[in-house]
């Protein structure tokens, strides 16, 4: 018999829950491919230390664009590749997959996310919505007549969204979050230092000593890259203030997203909204000081959810159970 399985397909990363072991991939959502002859050189955690870092017949391709496809063939390949390293075929039949997307994404992206699942080796595809699978992954009850808030912040795509008797009340899907931050980063040590510094230098930058709010006593990190003027490698070091400093107005404009969103609902989910707070869920989230720069803008509760990376493959994981619950008990 085929496990079923839950595919959080992500700007950054692919992660993939298999019904009754719980997540079991987590990748980063790279391939790595030679140009002369077309083929696959590398998929995932492989394909990822290639880049910024091959000669010019290889290229690492990451072939999804704020949550969605950008490039069909190589979403596909990469799946493929993820659904067959994980043995999770039966003899004769094909697992059912759970995919998640922005709930702003288009008719044709949908279909195209859907059809990349079904010829990766996939049986039914369901496609539900993020911050509707995060919440559940996150442990939000959002079945009940009663509004849930989640935001979730990932690499391609901020997705903010209430909640009321299992589905979407309100939401919007901004395409500013992690990987907005990581060119917010590398453009200001640029700019501010003189100095030229990679995709991978500028996320770990965030990682170490990223912050949402102003702090007293700043840490600092020493940055290495090519200095603009001379091209030669140099070392500068940068400190947490000025990482808030880059960092600041994409923040801000996910906050005031964030207000839009909660301009628009009916007042008695403002209420329940008060009384339960914002949870913030996605790799993002991680982001230092940011539940408290939420709180102090939105004047509700702000918590990070417990493991927000695994959030969303979680929930789906969930979906799928809850779905043949649903089937069974029909039958």
């Amino acid at each position: 018999m085929a496990k079923d399985i839950g595919i959080d397909l992500g700007t950054a990363n692919v992660l993939i829950y298999v019904q009754g072991k719980g997540i079991v991939l987590n990748e980063p959502s790279v391939v790595a491919i030679d140009t002369q002859t077309n083929k696959v050189l590398a998929v995932g955690s492989e394909a990822y230390r290639m880049v910024g870092r091959t000669p010019s017949n290889i290229r690492a391709i990451r072939p999804l664009k704020n949550g969605v496809i950008s490039d069909f063939d190589v979403t596909q390949e990469m799946l493929s590749y993820f659904i067959g390293k994980l043995s999770v075929k039966g003899f004769m039949s094909k697992p059912n997959i759970m995919i998640c997307a922005p709930t702003n994404i288009t008719e044709i992206e949908r279909k195209a996310i859907i059809q990349a699942a079904e010829q990766s080796g996939g049986g039914k595809v369901y496609l539900e919505y993020e911050p509707k699978v995060a919440a559940i992954g996150a442990g939000l009850d959002i079945f009940k007549p009663r509004g849930s808030m989640v935001i979730d912040m990932g690499g391609g795509t901020s997705d903010i969204a209430i909640l009321s008797l299992g589905d979407i009340v309100a939401s919007q899907s901004i395409r500013l979050a992690g990987d907005k931050m990581n060119s917010d980063i590398a453009a200001y040590i640029k700019d501010k230092h003189g100095l030229v510094i990679g995709e991978h230098t500028a996320e770990n930058i965030k990682m170490e000593i990223g912050t949402a709010l102003q702090v007293d006593d700043p840490k600092e990190m020493d940055v290495r890259g090519r200095d603009v003027a001379s091209g030669m490698p140099k070392q500068i070091t940068v400190n947490q203030n000025e990482i808030e400093e880059a960092l600041h107005d994409t923040l801000d404009q996910i906050v005031t997203a964030t207000i839009n969103v909660l301009e628009t609902i009916p007042p008695e989910l403002a209420s329940d909204i008060i009384d339960r707070g914002i949870v913030l869920t996605g790799g993002t989230s991680l982001l230092n000081g940011l539940d408290q720069l939420f709180s102090s803008r939105l004047k509700v509760p702000v918590v990070v959810s417990q493991d927000p990376l695994d959030n969303v493959a979680k929930g789906a994981g969930e979906m799928l159970e809850r779905m043949q619950k649903t089937d069974s008990k029909k039958k």
